[in-house]
């Protein structure tokens, strides 16, 4: 008989579908080819396939080992190199099983000891009937290193899974490929178990059953990697105790039983500067170099950014560390540079984006447009001009792809480069559609800092009050002052940054923002952001032409520099103000800065000039019927009187400025009043009394959150108990308000560090 020649690759493209039962249709969606491809294919129209494609419709076939060798050799070559027909195993035959199909190990792994304990843990025990499959879903944003923490912990929990080791990829974002169908994933997984490909059953309950028969008994690690959701692995799991499971996702597989939760965050500062030194692999790259961390927290510590940089370093030997940082911080498009061949973080998180529906697609797009580092549901409502409902699910949405983080309940992140992706992904929205978003996000974040500022206010308003033009459809309810403190507590990164990011493009809410906010700025410190704040607001009322505004910021700007101890530039700042309030004829704005300005005098050693600037003022407010004007500049005075030895007209004034507070309901003046009654009293060697005074003072600085009036009352009370002999409460109660004082960057440390120091 003549010897038979070799099947041609369409003929065994053809059996092996027809042995695996599959149609074309549905080869072409397990490999991720369309059906005209794999059609020309087996008609040999096509006579050879690209390595690429052969690569496919091997994972679509499942072959693994020789079979899959001989396979990919016939794609190149047109033709088997042997007659395979003869080799094909008779149904009772079965194959060689594979396994050990764990990927290599990663020599530069980097960190994640907590959540690498927490797998090792994972290692086998006794069986009993009551045990159930130990499982762990490992989830994060793209690039985190999700894969190398399931394979690094699987090649030290080998030893203990004697029947195997099976890494499956599920590529749920494989560029070009889609995601393995579950019956197709359990052929996959059968063939490694060394089933025979006709001995595979049809359909998906019936290879699941085959699957978890084979498992019943052994001791499997299987690591399923990038699954897309529970429905993709659940069939894919084993039926009784023994093994151990890790899935990888970009998805909280929230609705699979049993599984324990791993949520890997980015790499800390240290751990990430130690990746980078050993991916660079250069005698120069040092991970405790200021540039390399630096660099580092330019990617987010984001271990792929991180991968890609240092191999950049590795290749280009005539780079510096510090020379690439400083080209990764002035770019415009920092993504763009973190690639490596054909693999980059863009692309990783692109695949993340299209997992998303459209209206989930839109929120990530203008999330990108917030300038701050965080956002409330609320903002974010205003952004996509949604109705809250829709918001809280599109967010939770985004949550469960590792899009968004929440640190706390109604609270989100987006990671650094994430949301340099969405800016780039919403540069292709309609201009007005962008505009109108941030017109929205300011005009919520006016809205609502201007409710909760109600409960702070350190002054009466001067002018006509600020318009808000984009009134927000949600905001929280802020009516109660501890809701409305609270808010202002966890907005005021994002009320600095959305002023800062207004002030070239809006520049009515760069003067809005930090005028509605400062009764509540310059009661908790850090008086240089401040500063900060109120200069962006001034340049921005220069620019309008806005002469109110500009001296309502100078004279908050004065406020901050009087707090900060810089009395020169107070003054200037201050007397501009009254000049500027006067010519606009605006006798409340004029007043506020005379008392701000006449204090500052005072404590600059003007007592002349600075008493009759606090009686003009004091003569406006009056004037004015303004009592919360009046008590402020009444609080100045008897400051003034102390100071001079007016010990009577100075308790009288105070005495008259606390009523007038606690009759407008102003806690701050309140605190305020209360803390230089404690002044006058403690001067007077009168302790029990003041330190009733300070105490009182006390408990309101507590309820409006006021570090400066908390330190000054803390103070006093020291002071009280160092006057008595008390030296260890003293010392006690100094020391807390010299780390308040440090905290804010009060000028008062130097004081109190003295007091501790005598």
């Amino acid at each position: 008989m003549a010897e038979q020649s070799p099947e041609s690759f369409s003929e065994l493209l053809r059996r092996l579908r027809a042995s695996a039962g599959l149609t074309q249709e549905q080869l072409a969606s397990s490999a991720g080819l369309s059906v005209r491809s794999i059609s020309d294919l087996e008609r040999g129209i096509n006579l050879k396939a690209r390595r690429e494609t052969a690569r496919l419709l091997a994972d679509g076939l499942g072959l693994q080992g020789p079979a899959r060798a001989e396979f990919e050799m016939a794609a190149r070559l047109g033709t088997a190199t042997r007659d395979t027909r003869a080799r094909t195993p008779k149904p009772d035959a079965g194959i060689a099983a594979a396994k050990r199909t764990l990927p290599r190990d990663v020599g530069s792994f980097t960190g994640r000891g907590t959540e690498l304990a927490q797998l090792i843990g994972a290692s086998p025990r006794p069986t009993n009937a009551s045990d159930t499959v130990i499982i762990y879903a490992v989830g994060g944003m793209a690039g985190v290193g999700k894969t190398a923490l399931a394979v690094h912990a699987a090649h030290q929990l080998a030893a203990g899974f004697p029947d195997g080791q099976i890494f499956l990829p599920l590529h749920g974002h494989t560029p070009s490929q889609a995601p393995i169908e579950p019956e197709q994933a359990l052929a996959s997984l059968l063939q490694s178990a060394g089933v025979a490909v006709e001995h595979i059953p049809q359909g998906l309950e019936p290879r699941a059953g085959l699957w978890r028969d084979y498992l019943a008994g052994r001791r499997f690690l299987i690591v399923l990697d990038d699954a897309v959701g529970h429905d993709q692995v659940r069939p894919l799991l084993p039926g009784t105790a023994g093994s151990l499971v890790l899935i990888t996702s970009r998805r909280h597989l929230t609705a699979l039983e049993d599984a324990q939760a791993i949520s890997l965050d980015v790499l800390p500062p240290a751990e990430a500067s130690e990746l980078m030194a050993k991916l660079a692999r250069r005698a120069d790259v040092d991970a405790n170099e200021p540039a390399v961390a630096e660099l580092t927290r330019s990617c987010g510590y984001l271990p792929l950014a991180i991968g890609m940089l240092a191999r950049q370093l590795h290749h280009h030997p005539s780079w510096t560390v510090s020379g690439l940082a400083a080209s990764v911080a002035a770019a415009q498009d920092r993504l763009g540079l973190m690639h490596a061949e054909n693999i980059s973080v863009a692309a990783a998180f692109d695949l993340s984006y299209h997992d998303l529906a459209s209206g989930q697609q839109r929120l990530f797009r203008r999330l990108g447009l917030h300038p701050g580092p965080g956002f409330d549901t609320y903002a974010a409502a205003a952004l996509d001009d949604s109705d809250i409902d829709v918001t809280e699910r599109h967010l939770g949405d985004l949550y469960d792809h590792y899009l968004v983080d929440e640190p706390a309940p109604g609270r989100y992140l987006i990671h650094d480069l994430l949301g340099e992706h969405a800016r780039a992904l919403s540069a292709a929205d309609p201009v007005a559609d962008r505009h109108a978003a941030v017109e929205r996000l300011l005009g919520y974040y006016l809205h609502t800092a201007s409710n909760a500022s109600r409960h702070l206010a350190s002054r009466p308003q001067a002018g006509p009050g600020i318009k808000v033009d984009h009134r927000p459809a949600h905001a929280p309810d802020l009516s109660a002052s501890p809701r409305a403190i609270g808010w202002l507590d966890a907005e005021r990164v994002n009320l600095y940054a959305v002023t800062m990011y207004a002030a070239s493009a809006h520049p009515t809410y760069a003067i809005a923002i930090p005028a509605v906010i400062h009764g509540y700025l310059r009661h908790q410190g850090r008086w240089d952001q401040v500063v900060t704040l109120h200069d962006a607001a001034i340049q921005a009322a220069a620019r309008t032409s806005d002469r109110c505004a500009e001296a309502s910021a100078l004279t908050d700007l004065g406020d901050i520099q009087l707090l900060s101890s810089n009395f020169a530039a107070a003054i200037v700042s201050l007397t501009r103000a009254v000049e500027l309030h006067r010519e606009k004829g605006n006798s409340c704005g004029e007043a506020n800065a005379l008392a701000i300005l006449g204090y500052a005098e005072h404590l600059a050693g003007h007592h002349s000039t600075a008493a009759d600037n606090l009686t003009r003022a004091l003569e406006l407010h009056r004037a004015d019927s303004d009592q919360l004007g009046e008590a402020g500049t009444l609080a100045y005075l008897g400051l003034l009187q102390h100071q001079t030895g007016d010990y009577a007209t100075a308790t009288e004034s105070l005495t008259i400025s606390l009523e007038l507070h606690r009759g407008v309901g102003n806690r701050i003046g309140e605190a305020q009043a209360l803390n230089a009654i404690g002044e006058l009293a403690l001067s007077a060697t009168a302790t029990a009394l003041a330190r009733d005074w300070f105490t009182e003072a006390l408990r309101i600085a507590y309820e409006i959150s006021s570090g400066p009036f908390e330190a000054q009352a803390l103070e006093g009370i020291g002071r009280c108990h160092l006057s008595d002999g008390e030296t260890a409460t003293a010392r006690t109660l100094l020391s807390q308000a010299l780390e308040i004082y440090r905290q804010i960057g009060s000028p008062h440390a130097d004081r109190v560090s003295s007091l501790l120091e005598s």
